[in-house]
């Protein structure tokens, strides 16, 4: 059957004039719908946590806990006599505890001989859950008291607005990552670090201007004038503030470009996230066989190329799914003692809190069903927990 003409006169898009139109209004209507969420004045808080929760965190019993509040180091009780915990409070009595006890027990920050630990999370097909699991992370591990510093090196800038810094907003030229890397004029990186809502925990916020790495990178080869390596770039500016962070955990864009090698390079460890369907592990594959191939060039070059660990994490699982199932068996076989235990729950509770973007974290429980929260809840900290198990195991720490 023969196709229909596109007839002369009649008008085209111009896609770079429609996409630029279509770029602005959304924009506009972001920040509308932005202000409607958070007033201008307003600022992202964290919130208090259950008795529970933060015997959890300090990694304590809840009857210690009460022990503990009732000689005077908690906080003061509410009107009806329960007591909730802020993430000061927690660190006051990891404090308290480890001077009773002589020893550096409960404050988890890193000692003498031990080396910071870059995590880099990462892969290259979008939906894998990569934000979603560096937000929690780097979360998580400060709320537990460790100093955390989380780097969002994707120019679409998820993570950052997920914290609370909306990259068309509050992210100015130069205030990201690519300020202290850039080839002409970097900026020291403690300049460029910001402070969040969440004590213990730092951030390196991103925007489109991250792409400029990428551009730039090709020309300054070709010159043959740059004194560092591309990929030696970001380890390069990460030592200038290692004393000051237990843990980094870097949010890579989703693409194997300069970026992302330079980020592997400056890492320990690697977390690659993975959704167990069919077309995401085929994707997968092949972002696992590019990152070979680029891998060797860099080694070749000098690049660092050996982790202290690397795991795949399945994300967004569904445990009903019967094609789910069998695909993460099918990885486990494949990949054995790669493979994170324990599988992120795909979840209302995450997804209804990333509406408002916020983190499972920072939501009370009563927003949702009981059910839906505890489960997400439960499969967010047991798969933390595994990676800061690993984080500690490198530390020679049990």
């Amino acid at each position: 059957m023969p196709q229909p003409s596109l007839k002369v006169d009649e008008p085209q898009e111009h896609l770079p004039t429609t996409l630029a139109t279509d770029s602005q209004e959304l924009a506009h209507q972001l920040q509308m719908h932005q202000a409607k969420i958070f007033a201008p004045t307003s600022q992202k808080t964290i919130r208090p946590f259950q008795p529970a929760e933060a015997a959890s965190f300090i990694g304590i019993g809840e009857g210690y806990l009460r022990q503990v509040a009732a000689e005077g180091y908690g906080p003061e009780p509410l009107a009806n006599g329960r007591r909730v915990y802020l993430p000061t409070d927690m660190d006051r009595i990891r404090q308290v505890l480890d001077e009773k006890n002589g020893v550096a027990k409960y404050v988890p920050a890193r000692r003498p001989g031990e080396k910071l630990q870059v995590i880099s999370v990462m892969n290259f097909k979008g939906g894998s859950g990569k934000t979603t699991t560096s937000a929690h992370l780097s979360q998580y591990l400060a709320l537990r008291g460790y100093k955390t510093l989380a780097i969002d090196l994707d120019p679409q800038a998820s993570l950052s607005a997920l914290f609370g810094h909306q990259p068309e907003l509050d992210v100015g030229e130069g205030e990201t990552l690519y300020g202290a890397i850039r080839y002409e004029d970097p900026r020291p990186i403690s300049e460029i670090v910001r402070s969040t809502y969440t004590p213990n925990l730092h951030i390196l916020p991103g925007n489109l201007e991250l792409m400029e790495f990428e551009h730039e990178t090709p020309k300054a080869m070709a010159s043959g004038q740059v004194a560092t390596m591309f990929f030696a770039r970001i380890g390069e500016v990460l030592a200038d503030i290692e004393d000051l962070y237990d843990v980094v955990v870097i949010d890579c864009p989703p693409q194997l470009g300069f970026l992302t090698m330079s980020a592997l390079c400056a890492s320990t460890s690697t977390l690659i996230t993975v959704h167990p369907q069919m077309l995401d592990v085929m994707s997968m594959s092949q972002f696992l066989s590019m990152t070979s191939e680029l891998m060797s060039v860099v080694e070749r070059a000098g690049g660092r190329t050996s982790y202290d660990w690397m795991r795949y994490l399945v994300t967004r699982f569904e445990p009903n799914d019967g094609p789910q199932s069998q695909m993460t068996g099918f990885m486990r076989a494949i990949f054995g003692n790669r493979m994170l235990h324990n599988a992120m729950l795909k979840s209302t509770a995450i997804s209804d809190a990333g509406v408002t973007k916020q983190t499972l974290y920072e939501v009370e429980r009563n927003q949702f069903t009981r059910g839906t929260y505890d489960r997400a809840m439960d499969s967010l900290n047991a798969v933390n927990l595994e990676i800061e198990e690993l984080i500690r195991s490198v530390w020679g720490r049990r």
